[in-house]
């Protein structure tokens, strides 16, 4: 049994599931582009800057997700599997709550949201109709983060992973009916996109819903959703909202830098976002690796294994560095050719191509960030990593850039240059971290204090 539960929690097993499900997501952003590229450019650049606002809302609900998430491993690793089942029931009830908060403005008000972030007014009537479909359902999309967070901390990540497959077959053939008006469907453009992405998440929520039912030792009923516990609901913010002011940084930096590139033009505005889906091909398994890590080192802290929580994270940093800067330098010698299948406008292609370059500096900067980082996260030293955020993103990637992109008329290059100072310097900052072994310690300090101390030190979180 517990050969069978090393197994289930080991880096590759947790990898591979969560790597061919980002793959996924990623044909599913590459396809979005691809089709909504031959309604016009524009309709690209709307989509684009509407990404990223939803993105920033996201985080809204990702507090409780991701927060819940590493409870959830480091429960299932102290054997306190009644904790971890209420746990996830409160976070998805939570999460289902804040995301019809977020879906009822949008819905209502898109075009007093588009306006406050100066998107172009040619722009508008495009953002109008999209931010009101995909926004109105945005509870569909904290639903499903909930779900799925939950459903990935118990150690199944395949099941999120075959979830991500329907969901993309059914979008993508859909988006093709819609735009096209093919198979006796009317031909709606960009409205049509609206609808599939809302029509996919619904069914995706339907099947996770299924499996989170009985994702864990005891099944869950309908009733169950009545659970509260308070004192689990206060663990949950306090190893989540820093995740959640992390993740906010991030994302409204990158809004804010949408909106610096929407100064500059609805060219540059569609160039960055199909340099955007490029880049998701470098990262992604760099990406997956940093996820599987993060559920991994929770489990092994949940169950007192520190020194191989501590060991396991660098093998996989060393693994994702590799795997990034193979995927950039590929992307480098080959992205001008993808950049031909998304648009012909040469202007946006030259753009691009200048980029990438730059890119090959950028992801391995991403990837320290995203493997030490969750390693940080997974032990409870959430509230660093959430420093470490705000001073950089704050100062670098939304400041620095507005500097040189805008005031300094550097442009998109500009811009990219500070968005790679930022990820060295946080990456940086949060290696010194891990290598202080500051909850190794604290461990170690309780554990010495008696078995009483030890055993109630599992699954707690880093103080700062």
């Amino acid at each position: 049994m517990q050969k069978r539960e090393r197994n289930k929690f080991s880096l590759w097993m947790l990898a591979w599931p969560i790597f061919i499900e980002l793959f996924l997501q990623f044909l599913l952003g590459a396809a979005d582009t691809l089709q909504v590229s031959k309604i016009s450019d524009d309709a690209v650049a709307v989509v684009g800057f509407s990404t990223q606002l939803f993105s920033a809302l996201m985080t809204l609900f990702m507090t409780v997700a991701s927060g819940a998430g590493i409870l959830i491993a480091q429960r299932i690793g102290s054997q306190r599997q009644e904790d971890a089942r209420t746990i996830a029931i409160m976070s998805v009830k939570i999460s289902a709550i804040i995301g019809l908060v977020i879906s009822v403005p949008l819905y209502l008000f898109p075009g007093q949201i588009a306006s406050a972030f100066q998107l172009p007014d040619e722009l508008m009537s495009l953002a109008k109709t999209y931010i009101s479909i995909v926004g109105g359902g945005m509870v569909l999309v904290a639903v499903m983060a909930a779900l799925s967070n939950a459903i990935r901390n118990t150690g199944n990540t395949k099941g999120p992973m075959y979830t991500a497959i329907g969901m993309n077959i059914i979008h993508v053939g859909m988006n093709y009916a819609f735009i096209f008006g093919k198979f006796g469907f009317p031909e709606w453009g960009l409205r049509g996109v609206a609808i599939s992405t809302d029509i996919s998440r619904l069914l995706a929520v339907v099947v996770l819903l299924m499996m989170f039912l009985g994702a864990f030792e005891r099944q869950i009923t309908l009733r169950d959703f009545k659970l509260y516990d308070n004192k689990l609901f206060k663990e949950i913010l306090k190893i989540g909202w820093p995740l959640g002011i992390n993740m906010s940084c991030w994302v409204f930096s990158q809004l804010l830098i949408y909106t610096y590139i929407a100064k500059l033009g609805a060219i540059e505005l569609s160039a960055r976002t199909y340099m955007n889906t490029l880049e998701s091909f470098c990262f992604m398994l760099g990406y997956s690796l940093a996820l599987a890590l993060q559920i991994q080192i929770a489990h092994l802290y949940g169950a007192g294994k520190v020194q191989e929580a501590y060991k396991n994270s660098y093998r996989a940093l060393w693994i994702g560095l590799a795997i990034v800067t193979v995927n950039a330098l590929v992307l480098y010698l080959i992205g001008g050719k993808l950049l031909k299948i998304f648009t012909d406008n040469p202007e946006i292609i030259a753009m691009g191509v200048s980029l990438l370059g730059m890119n090959l500096l950028l992801q391995p900067g991403k990837m320290l960030n995203m493997g030490i980082g969750n390693a940080l996260n997974a032990v409870g030293d959430t509230r660093f990593v959430m420093w470490t955020s705000i001073t950089s993103m704050t100062l670098i990637a939304t400041i620095l850039s507005y500097i040189f992109g805008i005031t300094l008329g550097w442009g998109l290059v500009g811009i990219y240059a500070c968005m790679i100072l930022d990820e060295y310097i946080r990456g940086l900052w949060v290696l010194r971290r891990w290598r202080q072994k500051q909850f190794i310690k604290k461990e170690e300090q309780k554990r010495s204090s008696g078995p009483h101390s030890s055993s109630g030190s599992k699954g707690a979180t880093l103080e700062i």
